[in-house]
């Protein structure tokens, strides 16, 4: 089968301009929310931290807890503070520019509707759900004249500015083919994939788009050509409910296996994130209301974050391997995985006159002429989420704010239509999982 789609340009991510693009602001950049879950008020965060000055002129959010909270810590007035994001994209623009963070299947009507009223869009990865709703968003930008950046963070994170030099440089030679593995986590996999918003395809998306998108526009972006072949395999295999040991229960707090040998258990990841920071406090605050007893509590009883992991009604892949041909003849092997600890990302380079090893924080470079190995800590933390991806999520925001405050537009990494062409890839590799066949795009 053939999938056709536009190759990689090589034009700026601006392809379509504000007035004020191309020159510096004399004021503050503004900035509108939409979606103050994780990744949203992460990069709130992060703006409110950002040498560039801004300020939050509006959020969108639901719960209203956390929006208020939010709207206080940011001085966003009462009439600024919307229960939802349509109620934000109703009234006239309130900002420069509009964080997209909502959840995925809202996407395309968001970026649509922000789009033509002239906001600058930072929009969360997945760009959306299937290649015709990625067309209708970059479509919208480009008749909004408005600039939309995707987030993909493993782009901007100093490791991969790094090990880009390195590549480029010639180090290893020419690229001949990439190993590259995305250890998902076991309990990430289970918090966010058995139990969470991305449990099952129809509500929510496959796997590969929803967690590793990031992976193949990192390839792409390391590898710098495009993808002519796909092929992939993998499945659910092991969070099914024939695989539910004996004995256990349906909630994870009456089972008496789960404190004793489940790996899985809800109170492993969700009690302990009230007494640790990190990782496991972040999806704590996730499925609580409250970093409280008892609002873990209330909430591994009633809501989805503490039901067994067999007994979920969840349906995407726990393994996962995807194979691309480039231009070129260049070849990488991806893999996903639930079954790994919380890790960094692993990556093997081959190339003609070298090899280049890295794990989101060191690189080690292996020189044929010369036997000799060079070893670069880059040292910018954790790779996770919780961690900023290794300061991905901060050097988007600053490329993101500073491309918009100074009128710089060659800051950005990740334009409407190069995010497109790497979305494209995804569903091409997903239509390979599901029917074994080889898709040439």
């Amino acid at each position: 089968m053939t999938y056709v789609t536009q190759l990689p340009t090589q034009t700026t991510p601006f392809a379509n301009l504000h007035a004020h693009h191309g020159r510096a602001l004399d004021r503050p950049l503004t900035l509108a929310v939409a979606g103050a879950g994780a990744r949203g008020t992460g990069y709130l965060e992060l703006a409110e931290r950002a040498e560039t000055p801004v300020r939050i002129t509006a959020i969108a959010e639901p719960r209203t807890a956390r929006r208020t909270a939010l709207a206080l810590r940011h001085g966003v007035p009462d009439d600024a503070r919307f229960a939802d994001w349509r109620e934000l994209a109703a009234r006239p623009r309130l900002a420069d520019a509009v964080v997209v963070a909502v959840q995925d299947a809202q996407h395309l009507e968001a970026a649509q509707a922000f789009a033509a009223l002239g906001y600058d869009l930072l929009l969360e990865k997945p760009m959306a759900l299937s290649a015709e709703d990625v067309d209708a968003i970059a479509a919208a930008a480009q008749q909004g004249g408005v600039s939309l950046t995707v987030c993909h963070v493993m782009r901007y994170a100093p490791y991969t500015r790094r090990l880009k030099e390195f590549l480029d440089a010639g180090r290893i030679g020419d690229i001949v083919s990439v190993q590259h593995l995305e250890p998902i986590g076991y309990w990430h996999y289970a918090h966010s994939f058995v139990r969470g918003n991305w449990r099952r395809t129809d509500e929510s998306t496959f796997a590969l788009l929803s967690k590793s998108c990031h992976d193949i526009d990192w390839l792409s972006h390391i590898v710098g050509r495009p993808v002519r072949a796909v092929s992939s395999f993998g499945s659910l295999r092991h969070f099914r409910p024939e695989n539910a040991p004996a004995g256990s229960t349906e909630r994870c707090l009456d089972c008496p296996l789960a404190q004793r040998s489940c790996p899985y258990a809800a109170q492993k990841l969700y009690q302990v994130g009230l007494r640790e920071g990190g990782v496991k406090q972040y999806f704590t605050r996730i499925a609580a209301e409250e970093l409280t007893e008892e609002a873990v509590d209330q909430a591994l009883r009633t809501g989805p974050y503490g039901r067994c992991v067999y007994r979920s009604d969840n349906d995407v892949v726990d393994h996962q391997v995807v194979n691309l041909e480039y231009e070129g003849g260049i070849t990488a092997a991806f893999t996903l995985t639930a079954f790994t600890p919380q890790e960094n990302r692993h990556t093997k380079i081959f190339g003609t006159r070298g090899q280049l090893t890295g794990d989101g924080r060191t690189i080690e470079i292996y020189d044929f002429a010369t036997d000799e190995r060079t070893v670069v800590d880059t040292d910018n933390g954790g790779s996770s989420a919780a961690e900023g991806h290794g300061g991905g999520d901060e050097g988007l925001m600053s490329a993101f704010l500073r491309a918009l405050h100074e009128g710089r537009p060659g800051l950005l990494l990740t334009g409407a239509q190069e995010s497109r062409d790497t979305h494209r890839i995804v569903f091409a590799a997903e239509h390979a999982r599901r029917t074994g066949q080889v898709v040439h795009l």
